[in-house]
């Protein structure tokens, strides 16, 4: 009687054993559902803000994506690739409107220039300052329509739009007229002649609201593609400038 109720109290023992176990595990597998379900609904949260910001592009955005590819594995300026990023910046100028019409027609002609000297042997000129200088040893990079030219006015153009945009992005305040005129102070100015300057005093106070502005740059983060262009494109402009100077090509003056 004492082993049979010793054995039954021992499986009434033995059994609770296994509910103290079981109950646990099987709380344990809940918890680790749960925090299996939470892990992946961060997960595709996360996706999902990923995949709208990348619909979301600005008009900053082919440019910027083309950027890293204007140097060569030696760093040197690719011809290509670089006429590609200004002219995936024209689509920037047009949210200007009417006010910019005269640079960017400016910019489309020198882009267009030098696209068909690269064209005439992609081979020659397939690094951007060979062109530069094959007409320095020529004697022609001093002409107006020269390459040379078309390559140092480009550059001054990109430089005014950076300097704009880096305008706009320091100083929240400012208008659109003061963004716009301050670049051109540090930038254009001291290169043009009085038709020119004239021309482009008139197209300063045409330049759109600010926040109008804004909103035809696009959605997503504005302000970070901003920065990114400023400071992605401002380097490349800068060695420009550093080889036009360096074979005495980067003080000439409109006429």
């Amino acid at each position: 009687m004492d082993m049979r109720h010793g054995s039954v109290a021992g499986n009434s023992t033995h059994n609770t054993g296994w509910r103290s176990v079981l109950i646990p595990a099987c709380d344990a597998k809940s918890v680790c559902a749960e925090i299996s379900q939470e892990k992946l609904l961060i997960c595709l949260r996360r996706k999902i803000i990923e995949a709208f910001l990348t619909m979301t592009e600005t008009v900053f955005t082919p440019a910027l994506q083309a950027m890293p590819h204007v140097k060569s594995p030696t760093g040197d300026t690719l011809t290509k690739p670089f006429l590609d990023v200004c002219r995936l910046v024209l689509p920037v100028i047009d949210k200007f409107g009417a006010s910019m019409s005269l640079v960017k027609s400016d910019v489309g002609g020198n882009i267009d220039r030098l696209d068909a000297r690269y064209a005439t042997d992609s081979t020659s000129y397939y690094l951007l300052y060979d062109i530069v200088r094959k007409e320095v040893a020529d004697k022609t990079a001093k002409k107006s329509t020269s390459c040379t030219n078309g390559l140092l006015w480009l550059t001054r153009a990109m430089d005014f739009l950076v300097e704009l945009f880096r305008n706009l992005l320091l100083n929240p305040d400012w208008t659109m007229q003061q963004a716009s005129n301050e670049a051109y102070g540090v930038t254009l100015k001291k290169w043009h002649g009085w038709m020119a300057g004239a021309a482009f005093a008139v197209a300063m106070k045409l330049v759109p609201d600010r926040k109008k502005f804004y909103d035809l740059l696009g959605g997503g983060n504005l302000n970070s593609e901003i920065e990114k262009f400023v400071s992605s494109f401002s380097p490349i402009l800068q060695e420009n400038h550093n080889f036009l100077k360096s074979v005495d090509m980067d003080d000439l003056k409109s006429s």
